[in-house]
This record gives C-alpha cells, sequence and structure tokens, in this order.
C-alpha cells in the first residue's frame, strides 16, 4: 500500500509516518510538505491513501481535494487542527472520506485508515432487496439513491450512514452502533463528527431539519429514519 501525507509540519510527517510503518511495515509513505508538491507527488506515485492537512503553504488542503477529485476516487483522510463544524463539514463536501483533529492518537488514526480501507475494499457477494422507506428508495447492489424519484448523490460515508438507518427503518440506531459499523469497532466516540455527516446527509436528501423529517435525532441516544411521504 501506497499513503501520501501532506503536511507543512515536519514533526507530524514524521509521526504519521512513524505511525504507519509500525502497523504496515512494507508500506511506502510518501512525503510531501506544500500544496504543489504534494499534487505533484500524486500524480507521480497514484497513492492509494491521501492524509492532507487544511492549512499548507501554495495550495490548501480544501484545493488538494477538489482537484484529486476531477479524476480519482482515492480515499482522503483530513489530518488538521480545526475541529469547527464548518471546516469538517467543506472538507467532507468536497470529498474527503473521513476528518481526523490534531492532536491525534496513534490508535485512533490507524482505526480511522482501517475503516476508510475497509470501505473501499468491501465488496458485495450477494445481491440484497431494494430498500424502500415512504419516498426514500436506496439500491444496495449498485448504491444508487432516490429520493421522490430523483437520484441523490452521496459519499462512502453518507451512504453508509443511510444504508444502516435504512437497514433499521423505525428503529434507533445509537451513535456507537453507526460509529462502529461505520468507523470500525475501534473506533473512538466522536459524535461531533457524526452529526456533521448526519446534518450534510440530510441536506443532500431535502430532509427537514426541524427533526420531523425521515432522519429524526433521538437526543443523546442517536438517530430513527421513519417513512415520510410530504
Amino acid at each position: 500500500m501506497k499513503v501520501l501525507v501532506i503536511d507543512d509540519a515536519p514533526d507530524v510527517l514524521e509521526v504519521v509516518d512513524l505511525c504507519l510503518r509500525m502497523r504496515w511495515p512494507d508500506i511506502e509513505v510518501i512525503r510531501a510538505s506544500d500544496g504543489p508538491s504534494g499534487l505533484e507527488a500524486f500524480e507521480q506515485h497514484n497513492p492509494d491513501l491521501v492524509i492532507v492537512d487544511l492549512g499548507l503553504p501554495g495550495m490548501d488542503g480544501y484545493e488538494i481535494i477538489q482537484r484529486i477529485r476531477l479524476f480519482s476516487d482515492v480515499p482522503i483522510i483530513i489530518l488538521s487542527v480545526r475541529d469547527e463544524e464548518q471546516h469538517i463539514a467543506k472538507g467532507l463536501e468536497l470529498g474527503a472520506d473521513d476528518y481526523v483533529t490534531k492532536p491525534f492518537g496513534h490508535l485512533q488514526l490507524l482505526a480511522r485508515i482501517q475503516a476508510v480501507m475497509r470501505r473501499v475494499n468491501a465488496t458485495a457477494t450477494t445481491t440484497e432487496e431494494v430498500l424502500e422507506v415512504g419516498k426514500l428508495r436506496l439500491d444496495p447492489n449498485t448504491r444508487e439513491v432516490w429520493v421522490d424519484n430523483k437520484p441523490v448523490v452521496l459519499t462512502k460515508i453518507e451512504y453508509d450512514l443511510l444504508y444502516h438507518l435504512c437497514r433499521n427503518a423505525g428503529r434507533v440506531v445509537t451513535h456507537q452502533a453507526l460509529l462502529n459499523k461505520i468507523w470500525g469497532s475501534d473506533s473512538v466516540d466522536d459524535r461531533h463528527l457524526l452529526t456533521v455527516h448526519i446534518n450534510h446527509l440530510r441536506n443532500k436528501l431535502g430532509d427537514r431539519t426541524d427533526n420531523t423529517g425521515m432522519i429524526v435525532t433521538e437526543r443523546g441516544v442517536g438517530y430513527r429514519l421513519v417513512k415520510r411521504t410530504d
């Protein structure tokens, strides 16, 4: 596996490099310390995963993600000190698969990487029935989603969240259950990140945000998908 790490802090590059090599001794880690060289390294090495900071000289992380998404669906994890919701939402909206805030724990970063790679490498081995909940329709075989017969384009994480909510339609799915399903059993209890993804999913589905829509927030517990036809 080849991983491209783009960060202008030498100590962060060193820590991430060491963390990856301890877990995967045969891994190839490519380092870049600014935006332009990071994009050049991506085009040259075609990595299997990109870990990118947002505050980079020359070209920020947002632009790097935008440019990569023009021609590649490689998994991208943002690693940034910016922990405000608007920064997380923007990064995910542009096409990042996950967002880890600095300072970070080694085990947390590895768990996030493993979860992202599992989602990418997962392939359907059986045919599943199309799931329909009110005006929402989801095809697990093609990973396509429609609302009122109109297609909705979702990121990998958004689709996975919606899939698990659909499979449990009418029942509450706890925060931790969703975190475990999406980010793995070793995931940390990062409800803020989960909230950002749910809000972005609601927006793409055209769902209401006052808790009277398809995705209902059960405060302090989790989320529930309900049948709505209006």
